[in-house]
């Protein structure tokens, strides 16, 4: 071996034997090292080897590439907002969110809509904002008080509340007790400028009255026979359609019905069976339509753009007028022009006109938002569950509101013929803003019935959240830090 490598294999040897932190002394000067020596010794030494940039190339050792994890892609955003509504209490939130949020904005757009109809009937500007505030002040206390009764009780009240709509719905048609609005007799006086519309409860009445009848059924293994299915579901139902219809009232009774196979649906219904309740119902709608000219007017309605000569179709016609003139961000909070007499029932029927002449395609999109987030929490609520009543209740609360809500916007948007159905939570009117509300407190009551989301809300308990988020350190003496 020459002189020069066993000199260099006797400087390694003699750097293993010391610490780390004294072999930074440099080999001796005229010495050739191996290439893993020389670089070993250049670390010790303190040279550093030059970077290269970041990103500026594909491979090598030098290049460090940024970890997957990290950045703020779609992917990673789209992760994120998968996980956060997969937690237990989203659907809580997005229920009690998004109701509130439509009914601050309904209240808001019920003001700036109503205000100009006011002054028309020598009355403040506030009037109708007043009484839909104090509708929205009661409905908040009857869905406090729904989100906070058991889901027994709740199925206890199914009979009383579908005995005394019915009782209400009968006494409407009293000659002298009744009260006709618009060619409806179903109205009830309650004094002062105090309505009430009892067809309105009767979906909240039958929506509870028919989860409970499926539910013991279920219990029974009867839902299984189609005589168990029908009877006596489908007779009270269109009991509840036959008073709404003696009052002329065809867009509820459309609702009514949409619950009606809401609950069928939910239930299992078979297809046949289904498609035969359906047809019937068709049928039975298309001769009440060609009997009524007010009906065929309406139908013929749709998809206009112009009234004609004689004035038919002014209201249709002027709905998409408010609309095409929204644009992009609207006119203005309280800037429309329809609603200065030219848009019959701009603050009830016809309010998402407005809303989108006002606040333009962002308004009424957000509305579109807040009705779609509102649906798709309660079939979350009803999909989750193992409790079939509470499956039966959300699903037919969400029935309600989604058709509503559809058969409201696309008579607006001239899609659907005009039915004279108000915007759930949105448009004026207490007899429809009540059980609404209580509705949407039976969801929250729902949301809060499920065993994770009452793990999660035990745990924000004040007593709880401090055991559980509090540290535990060994004591240590005085003297020790």
């Amino acid at each position: 071996m020459p002189a020069d490598e066993r000199f260099a294999a006797r400087w390694e040897s003699a750097r293993a034997s010391v610490p780390r932190f004294l072999t930074a002394a440099p080999a001796p000067a005229g010495v050739p090292l191996p290439p893993g020596l020389a670089l070993r010794g250049r670390l010790a030494t303190g040279a550093r080897r030059p970077e290269t940039a970041r990103g500026s190339g594909s491979g090598g050792s030098g290049t460090r590439t940024p970890r997957s994890g990290r950045g703020g892609g779609p992917r990673r955003a789209f992760e994120r907002a998968r996980r956060a509504w997969d937690r237990p209490l989203t659907a809580y939130y997005v229920i009690l969110g998004s109701s509130l949020l439509i009914t601050v904005l309904g209240l808001v757009m019920v003001y700036s809509a109503s205000m100009i109809k006011a002054l028309d009937i020598s009355k403040p500007a506030t009037y109708f904002f007043g009484k839909q505030f104090l509708a929205a002040v009661i409905g908040g206390g009857l869905m406090l008080i729904a989100a906070r009764m058991p889901v027994k009780l709740h199925r206890g009240l199914a009979y009383p509340i579908l005995m005394v709509t019915v009782f209400l719905m009968v006494l409407v048609q009293v000659p002298g007790i009744g009260m006709s609005v618009n060619g409806n007799q179903n109205w009830l006086y309650l004094g002062g400028p105090f309505q009430l519309q009892p067809s309105e409860f009767g979906k909240l009445a039958l929506i509870l009255w028919g989860a409970d009848l499926l539910a013991r059924k279920q219990d029974k293994r009867l839902l299984t026979q189609w005589k168990h299915m029908l009877v006596p579901l489908v007779p009270v139902a269109f009991m509840l359609l036959g008073l709404i219809m003696l009052g002329g009232d065809m867009g509820t009774a459309i609702i009514l019905t949409a619950i009606l196979f809401g609950l069928l649906w939910l239930a299992g219904a078979p297809t046949r069976l289904f498609a035969g309740v359906l047809g019937f119902a068709v049928v039975i709608g298309f001769v009440l339509i060609r009997t009524s000219p007010n009906r065929m007017s309406r139908l013929a309605c749709m998809g206009v753009s112009e009234p004609d000569p004689e004035g038919g179709c002014w209201q249709a016609a002027h709905g998409i007028y408010a609309l095409a003139s929204g644009g992009w961000f609207g006119s203005g909070l309280g800037a429309s022009v329809e609603k200065w007499g030219q848009l019959p029932e701009p603050h009830t029927d016809f309010i998402f006109a407005i809303t989108g002449e006002e606040l333009g395609l962002a308004g009424t999109l957000s509305v579109l938002a807040l009705f779609a987030a509102l649906g798709y929490a309660g079939i979350r609520v009803a999909g989750r569950t193992e409790d079939p009543f509470v499956r039966y209740a959300a699903g037919g609360v969400t029935t309600w509101i989604t058709a509503q809500a559809v058969i409201n916007i696309g008579a607006v948007l001239g899609l659907l013929p005009i039915a004279g159905v108000p915007l759930p939570l949105f448009s004026y009117g207490g007899s429809a803003l009540l059980p609404t509300m209580f509705a949407v407190g039976l969801m929250i009551a729902f949301a809060r019935e499920d065993p994770a989301a009452k793990a999660a809300l035990a745990m924000r308990k004040p007593g709880v959240r401090w055991k559980t988020m509090r540290r535990r350190v060994k004591k240590r003496s005085s003297g020790e830090r």
